[in-house]
């Protein structure tokens, strides 16, 4: 399991230009089933990716194909983790 933080590296017209292809993106990993949950920060300064992954080498290859990512527009900080304890609807999480 996978936290990505994305943070915007530019300006926010730039990420507006770019949000329908992300948007697709996204859509697509939820397909796939590697998506299970992502938003925005709040304040609008990046968002948030929770994500399945089998190693964090494939997660980042699946988020080298974001369009965020292809144009500059966000870096991102991806953090593994290990769900031991979750609430009774989130049980699918915990390995």
């Amino acid at each position: 399991m996978f936290v990505v933080s994305l943070t915007y590296v530019c300006d926010m017209s730039e990420v507006d230009k770019h949000l329908n292809s992300h948007i697709e993106y996204l859509n697509k990993q939820y397909s796939n089933g590697v998506f299970l949950a992502s938003g925005r920060k709040e304040p609008r300064i990046g968002g948030v990716i929770l994500a399945r992954a089998e190693s964090r080498e494939a997660l980042e290859q699946i988020l080298s194909e974001d369009p965020f990512k292809i144009y500059g527009l966000a870096s991102y900080e991806v953090t593994e983790f290990i769900p031991s304890k979750t609430s009774p609807e989130l049980e699918f999480l915990v390995q």
